[in-house]
């Protein structure tokens, strides 16, 4: 039989752990209000990942660019995997560790944003990503597992989901992007 259950009582757990970390709901705030800004600015945010990562780096990217819960005008976001040309020609002629951060050089201006998606926040394209902004004046945010990893000390802002279980951190990873996404809607084009 399986334990479906379990997995479901998991993934409340975490979440149930997310509600009483008062400085990671500060974290998202900050979040929130720095998003929020860049657009007021007319800037752009970009979301690089891997895997499933790069799935939830779509998926949030989308909710900008299309729309979240109002009507209202697009947003400039966009996830920097989508052009499949780029990535394999990056990859061939330096390295997949490069394929990124070289979007970053080409694309990111000084008061951008850059979200760095990476479970275990060691993902090496993910960090030179984030290097590569910080060199540049971007806005960095790291999305990552309990200890943050390598790609902690590159974040301005870490939301790092206190668990080392890919699947549930993987859950709060979108719980939290959704979150951020209908915030810095609201902000910017009324309340739902």
């Amino acid at each position: 039989m399986y334990n479906i259950q379990k997995v479901i009582k998991a993934n409340i757990a975490l979440k149930e752990k997310l509600i009483n970390d008062a400085p990671l709901m500060k974290t998202i705030e900050q979040i929130i209000d720095c998003c929020t800004t860049a657009f007021e600015q007319d800037k752009k945010i970009f979301f690089c990942g891997n895997g499933g990562s790069a799935a939830d780096a779509q998926h949030l990217a989308a909710e900008f660019s299309g729309r979240f819960y109002l009507d209202r005008a697009p947003l400039f976001a966009e996830a920097l995997h989508v052009n499949s040309s780029f990535m394999t020609a990056v990859a061939n002629d330096y390295s997949y560790a490069e394929v990124y951060a070289r979007l970053i050089q080409a694309k990111g201006r000084e008061g951008d944003i850059l979200f760095g998606i990476s479970t275990s926040g060691n993902s090496e394209n993910i960090v030179r990503a984030l290097a590569q902004a910080k060199k540049q004046g971007l806005h960095t945010i790291g999305f990552t597992g309990a200890t943050g990893g390598t790609l902690k000390k590159y974040a301005d802002h870490l939301i790092n989901i206190p668990s080392t279980d890919t699947p549930r951190i993987q859950e709060a990873h979108i719980l939290v992007g959704h979150i951020i996404c209908e915030f810095v809607e609201a902000n910017l084009f009324g309340k739902k």
